[in-house]
């Protein structure tokens, strides 16, 4: 009785199963027209093609000419890297409207849209941060310009990148034209170096690689263990002296002190130029240090292990007058730097190179912090022009000062995000770049 039951059983499956002789002898008609399996495979492999062809075009960078096979669905929906998986988004973590300028200029150029977030101030003063579309799996590009609350700007970017940690996205990148604290890389006293404090900070709050430009002093790198890249602003100050400067032929580089004299260096030979040093300080007519307000006198520091022994003490460092070394008699003077802030030093500088002769005053810098009455101060000095990037915004001062003008480097930060995106060299953005620039 079983097997009989197991074999009646499986008429039954295979009289469902398979088709009527009739059905199947008119599937058969159809693909013998059409050259039966041949013609199977052959729609099979176009149908592959074109699938691979999509997915292709779906990580296309900028907008192009789309595929003839793929008129129809390019013309149907947007082509958006939003969109894609594994694809590209975009943030400003900046709650302040002119710093976003920058990664608004960033994501025109390569085509795509800002992702949406919002970043703000409660009444408390602590900062939310609200991602407002999906970053599971995608790289996230995070911008962030330094506004004149500095602190403010880091706790954006540090809750901003534990977000997108949280929220599962592939890689995080910052996006830093200006790291903060850079000028506090060094131990001083009984201070702290801040910059190796931000970096840990950084690295432990998910950022997984970092885009900067002009560091302060490269070896700030070394507080990160991920990777940095540094990015330089000199081509882009280099081709304003070039174009801007009609006379720059007659002009010379001139480094305010011996600190920025390889950068100083750096400009000259590449433009073919001479170079100028400026060295020591001005000296007071009556010094504090010998009126006898420090009386009683201070005590001999016996710093030994025994006290036959002495260990000689250093002698402290006294700066000469202020010289120059070089020429800048009747020419232009070009005085570089990474950094300009308080401009005390730049307005000194620029006061003893009118005494030599200098008949036209240009300060180049990367960094255009400008803050306290430095746009007053330009305004009112030697200096006929001020050129900055436009790493952090200074808006309000260019309306304050008519002599500061602005260099855009988008250009550079957005191929920097495309190669990343890409997996694609570094190094040519790096090019002719060598250890001492």
């Amino acid at each position: 009785m079983l097997n009989g039951s197991a074999a009646s059983i499986g008429r039954i499956q295979r009289h469902r199963t398979t088709p009527p002789p009739s059905a199947r002898h008119s599937h058969a008609a159809k693909l013998k027209g059409c050259g039966g399996r041949g013609f199977l495979r052959r729609r099979q492999g176009e149908d592959i093609y074109k699938k691979h062809k999509l997915e292709g075009l779906s990580r296309a960078w900028v907008p192009r000419e789309p595929l003839p096979e793929c008129v129809e669905v390019v013309t149907r929906k947007r082509l958006d890297m939003n969109a894609t998986k594994g694809g590209l988004i975009i943030f400003t973590a900046n709650s302040n409207p002119s710093s976003r300028e920058l990664g608004k200029r960033i994501s025109e150029r390569l085509g795509v849209e800002l992702g949406k977030v919002q970043v703000y101030q409660e009444a408390n003063r602590e900062t939310r941060v609200q991602i407002q579309e999906s970053v599971r799996g995608k790289d996230v590009f995070i911008i962030q310009t330094v506004s004149k609350d500095v602190n403010t700007t880091i706790m954006e970017l540090l809750i901003m990148v534990y977000a997108c940690r949280t929220s599962c996205a592939r890689n995080i990148i910052g996006v830093i034209p200006y790291f903060p604290y850079s000028k506090q890389c060094k131990m001083r006293k009984r201070g702290s170096i801040v910059s190796k404090l931000l970096a840990s900070m950084m690295c432990k709050a998910g950022l997984t690689h970092l885009i900067t430009m002009d560091l302060h002093q490269k070896e700030i790198q070394g507080f990160f263990n991920i990777p940095v890249d540094n990015l330089r602003a000199s081509p882009f100050l280099l081709q304003y002296i070039q174009e801007e400067i009609p006379d720059y032929r007659n002009a010379v580089i001139v480094a305010k002190s011996p600190a920025s004299a390889k950068r100083a260096q750096s400009f000259a030979e590449r433009l073919r130029l001479g170079i100028a040093v400026i060295h020591g300080e001005a000296q007071d007519a009556e010094s504090d240090l010998v009126d006898g307000r420090h009386s009683p006198p201070t005590v001999k520091n016996m710093g030994a292990i025994h006290p036959s022994l002495e260990i000689p003490l250093l002698i402290p460092k006294e700066k000469p007058p202020i010289t120059v070394v070089g020429d800048v008699g009747g020419r232009i003077a070009i005085i570089v730097d990474d950094i300009i802030d308080d401009v005390d030093s730049f307005l000194a500088a620029a006061e003893t190179l009118k005494e030599r002769g200098a008949y036209k005053i240009f300060v180049m810098a990367t960094h255009g912090i400008l803050s306290s009455d430095a746009p007053r101060l330009i305004e009112e000095s030697a200096i006929d022009e001020v050129v900055v990037t436009n790493t952090i915004p200074h808006e309000l001062q260019k309306l304050q000062c008519p002599k500061i003008k602005t260099v855009d480097i988008s250009m550079i930060l957005s191929e920097a995000i495309r190669r990343i995106h890409n997996g694609e060299s570094m190094s040519y953005l790096f090019r002719n770049i060598g250890m001492d620039d």
